[in-house]
């Protein structure tokens, strides 16, 4: 396949997996709706592709940058819980302009702490795995802890506009783009960090606001930020199944790890709660 040609059917995937998302949230409900809104997605074709132009030659580069995207979602993961918990504190202004402020506000924050990221993990050079094990822990325990708060997740009322839709697809490609063609320029630690870019998180978030109101997308934060973890396993498990299998059926395995060992339970917890609630 060419890199013209792997190019475009990752942004294509990635724009499916945009759309599904919302749709997800809207019908389902946001504890269902975000868990399967975060199973791995356009982690997997990041992955292949960074893989391509890492891993087939230097394992060791492929797994830092494996290593990185743990880090990634767990800055992710703050990402959400910005937006549950700095609406209440905004000013009461039109929802245009609190939908701006949080836009700009959880844009600024992740911009800083991802330049953050990735100097620190480059200045560590070789030790990106280790952190990401680290950051991956960290996430599945702040994402129970959000999803104990009790906040209500309701299904949408209304369908998401199509110019949402599309404006979620064309960001998430751009996110794979950008992740590829840094790790083809040799920049591992960073191309990792780029991969999990929160754009589907952003639209996500802006999306639904936009057209069902604030309380939609705040109760979909705690079930995606437990569900996020399982794409920062997808990475692990994709660190050493990549170059042990082959991309195909390690990325297959890498993925129904993830989901088994993470999704499923938290989905059981989450039903759980509701019924001892």
């Amino acid at each position: 396949m060419t890199g013209g040609a792997e190019l475009a059917s990752a942004a294509l995937f990635a724009g499916v997996v945009a759309v599904g998302v919302t749709v997800a949230i809207e019908r389902l409900g946001g504890r269902l709706g975000g868990l399967v809104g975060t199973l791995p997605s356009t982690i997997v074709p990041a992955s292949l592709g960074i893989y391509a132009g890492t891993g087939a030659s230097e394992h060791g580069a492929f797994a830092e940058s494996m290593g990185a995207v743990p880090v990634g979602m767990l800055l992710n993961a703050l990402f959400l819980l910005l937006w549950r918990e700095l609406p209440p504190r905004l000013p009461a202004w039109s929802l245009r302009a609190r939908l701006a402020a949080m836009v700009a506000l959880s844009l600024g924050l992740w911009s800083v702490a991802a330049v953050g990221v990735v100097v620190t993990l480059s200045a560590l050079q070789g030790s990106a795995f280790a952190t990401g094990c680290v950051a991956t822990a960290v996430m599945l325990a702040v994402g129970v802890a959000a999803c104990r708060s009790g906040v209500p997740a309701p299904r949408g009322r209304r369908p998401t506009r199509l110019v949402a839709l599309v404006m979620r697809g064309v960001l998430a490609a751009s996110a794979i783009a950008a992740a590829v063609a840094i790790a083809q320029a040799g920049a591992e630690v960073a191309a990792g960090v780029a991969s999990v870019f929160p754009a589907i998180f952003l639209t996500t978030m802006a999306s639904l606001w936009w057209s069902q109101g604030e309380a939609v997308p705040a109760g979909a934060v705690g079930p995606m930020m437990l569900g996020s973890t399982a794409v920062a396993a997808y990475a692990l498990f994709a660190a050493f199944a990549l170059p042990a299998l082959g991309p195909i059926a390690g990325s297959a395995l890498s993925w129904l790890a993830a989901a088994a060992g993470v999704t499923v339970p938290a989905w059981l917890w989450l039903r759980s709660l509701r019924t001892a609630g």
